[in-house]
């Protein structure tokens, strides 16, 4: 009840301080793009507000001139502060005209009005409100979270001089490495997603309804693992899924050809920007970790000169906009309000600064905004990784040691890979079906560990905190008896015995002694070892190199812990099984291609870790 009052009170807030205008902006080549705007009440040309945009896929309701949202903007610290808050559906959804397209690709040199993306969409929306709309300062921020966060780091290569701050969100920067990929390998629990990305809208539909609602599958049951197991070889799909067109393009590029990388987004960032940069990201996200790293990344090497920041909070995914009181990741407890310090002491900063402040690189903010989720407290840095980050070996033993040696002696470790039987990502037999869920990012690892099909390898108590900031790279000298295959590497901390349970355990059930949680895991299809544009198959009983970059960390395991690394070739379903018998197009594999499969990892396989002392 007191969830529902806030949000009545919100709403009210909204309606008391805003007018609402609802408007169409037409782009350069004549599409119109469905805007609504709420200015609040006493803007005028003597009393000027500074406009704050998201552009999104997923609708800019409620509509209607008398329906009001609960909130406004990123927080409701923002929305009290006072600016012009402008929601657009973009090109092909909802009440916008045009035709819609997945990660729209970047036009770099445009050379006619039929020359259009995202970034001239919000060139000209930014154009147009600022010519346009009453009592604004002419300065433009943007924000957005997920698909959201896409638009808003596509909309940075707009280069309009009114965007002066831009904060992308968990944003996709390559569909190849982010949601329904991950190093190529396809994100299976993303199959019930495929209507809300591959039904076209109808070209008269401006009603503000989900078109593609009746396209959803209902699967008669919340076990996921079972129903995508009882439907067999991806190929089975098209019973549901044979006329969306994004299933078909995602069958139909088994590889990263062009109809992938022109969708990426990272290349296309360059020295022109001025705008200020706030890229902001959950260290447990499952759907998009590598866009927000990789995109921070990339600005800070082609526009060095530029405002470009970066935050990594204990979240999930898009959870910093959302307060829940106590911060928690699954069964993991970080503190409280930690979404509220973000939102009142880094983001309503950031943007207060730039549209309402002197606008220069003075924030007071650092340029890495951090969150240690071993030590459970934020930390600042002049960059990222740091500065002071050394590189460390850990090496994969043959009697199951996490060796910071390299052993003297040849050895190796295997296990039976089976696609028939293949390992969970959770333990949890209820898994909900939709969106790719996210609470296994922190989960306890125990009951992985201790199936047959999973190599375990660790180190001896820690006589010391050691603490891992960075990019972290596997690799794996492996052999197979198949031609294809999968690794999953996962780094795991293990609690000691002592450990207690905290206050606001989710899941009474669990223990936190002896826990083994999750700190950072990644798949690697082995028939992209040497190419993501060129597979290539293994030949059996070869040693072969399987190398591969799990994403960054900031994480203390602490005196009394063990690090633990557990190497896997089924993760399901979160990852589709790979039939681990060579096949062109996994997408097409027959129910015969899948088969049983000896995986051996040599002991001269390695984790390369950064640490910072």
């Amino acid at each position: 009840m007191a969830v529902c009052n806030a949000a009545f009170a919100q709403q009210s807030y909204v309606k008391e301080h805003f007018t609402k205008k609802d408007v169409y902006i037409t782009m350069r080549d004549g599409v119109r793009l469905f805007t609504s705007i709420y200015i609040p009440k006493d803007a005028s040309k003597q009393n000027k507000y500074p406009m704050l945009m998201q552009r999104t896929c997923y609708s800019v309701g409620p509509y209607g001139a008398d329906k009001y949202p609960a909130r406004l903007g990123p927080s409701a610290e923002i929305m009290k502060e006072g600016y012009i808050f402008v929601y657009q559906d973009v090109r092909g959804r909802y009440k916008s005209e045009g035709t819609w397209t997945n990660m729209t690709p970047v036009i770099d040199n445009k050379k006619s009005k039929t020359d259009v993306d995202e970034g001239s969409d919000t060139y000209d929306t930014i154009d147009w409100l600022i010519k346009n709309v009453t009592g604004n300062n002419g300065r433009v921020g943007q924000y957005g979270i997920s698909y959201p966060g896409f638009y808003t780091a596509a909309g940075i290569l707009s280069n309009h001089p009114a965007l002066k701050a831009s904060s992308p969100g968990a944003p996709i920067s390559d569909f190849w490495f982010d949601d329904f990929h991950h190093n190529g390998a396809f994100i299976e629990s993303y199959f019930f997603t495929f209507p809300v990305f591959g039904v076209p809208k109808g070209k008269a539909d401006t009603t503000g309804a989900s078109w593609f609602a009746n396209k959803m599958i209902n699967p008669g049951t919340r076990d996921g693992y079972q129903f995508l197991l009882d439907l067999g070889p991806l190929k089975n799909a098209d019973k549901y899924y044979s006329d969306n067109f994004f299933w078909q393009e995602t069958i139909n590029h088994p590889s990263y050809d062009e109809f992938w990388q022109k969708r990426g987004l990272l290349k296309h960032f360059n020295n022109k920007s001025k705008t200020a940069v706030m890229t902001v990201g959950g260290w447990f996200d499952a759907e998009d970790l590598s866009g927000p790293l990789n995109i921070y990344k990339t600005i800070e090497k082609k526009n060095p000169s530029a405002y470009n920041t970066i935050v990594m909070g204990p979240f999930g995914h898009g959870r910093w906009s959302q307060e829940t009181g106590h911060t928690l990741h699954s069964n993991v407890y970080f503190g409280d309000s930690i979404a509220t310090f973000y939102q009142k002491e880094i983001e309503a900063k950031f943007f207060k600064h730039f549209l309402k402040g002197k606008g220069d690189k003075a924030t007071g903010l650092p340029e890495a905004y951090m969150f240690n989720t071993g030590k459970k407290e934020w930390a600042t840095f002049d960059k990222w990784p740091a500065a002071n980050a050394e590189h460390k070996k850990f090496y994969l033993a043959a009697d199951g040691k996490l060796a910071d040696t390299q052993p003297t002696t040849p050895g190796s470790m295997s296990y039976i890979s089976d696609p028939m039987k293949p390992v969970p990502y959770t333990e949890d037999n209820s898994t909900t079906i939709g969106f790719t869920p996210f609470a296994y990012m922190s989960e306890d690892q125990r009951f992985a560990g201790r199936r047959p099909d999973v190599l375990v390898y660790q180190t001896d108590v820690l006589a010391d905190d050691v603490t891992l900031g960075g990019e972290i790279t596997a690799n794996l000298k492996i052999a197979t008896t198949g031609t294809d295959a999968d690794f999953i590497v996962k780094l795991i901390d293990v609690y000691p015995p002592d450990e207690a349970n905290h206050n606001f355990m989710p899941n009474k059930s669990v223990i936190l002694s002896n826990y083994w949680q999750m700190v950072r895991s990644e798949v690697m299809p082995a028939r992209f070892r040497k190419s993501f544009e060129k597979p290539e198959a293994l030949v059996a009983g070869e040693k072969a190199d399987v190398n591969f970059r799990l994403q960054d960390v900031l994480h203390t395991f602490k005196k009394g812990h063990r690090i633990m690394i557990q190497v896997q070739s089924t993760w399901f379903p979160i990852v589709a099984r790979n039939p681990q018998k060579f096949v062109e197009n996994p997408y097409k594999a027959e129910q015969s291609d899948y088969i049983k499969a000896t995986e051996t990892v040599f002991n001269d396989s390695f984790i390369d870790v950064q640490i910072i002392k």
